[in-house]
């Protein structure tokens, strides 16, 4: 079924499983949610890596 997505679907459902987690236990570290979203919603590598920087950038924010 994941094949009918359109492209970048699984990034956007990454960002609100790992946004999701953290506003369910706002103390936890963010760098294992990603790890853990990159193998659940198996990215690309292209992907994960916007994944990542997309949540070290937030983090940097205030």
């Amino acid at each position: 079924m994941s094949d009918l997505l359109p492209d970048g679907d699984e990034v956007r459902r990454a960002v609100k499983w790992v946004s999701d987690n953290l506003q369910d236990e706002p103390g936890q570290p963010v760098s294992p949610l990603v790890q853990k979203a990159i193998f659940k919603f198996n990215l690309s590598p292209r992907d994960a890596d916007f994944l990542i920087h997309f949540f070290s950038q937030r983090k940097d924010e205030p």
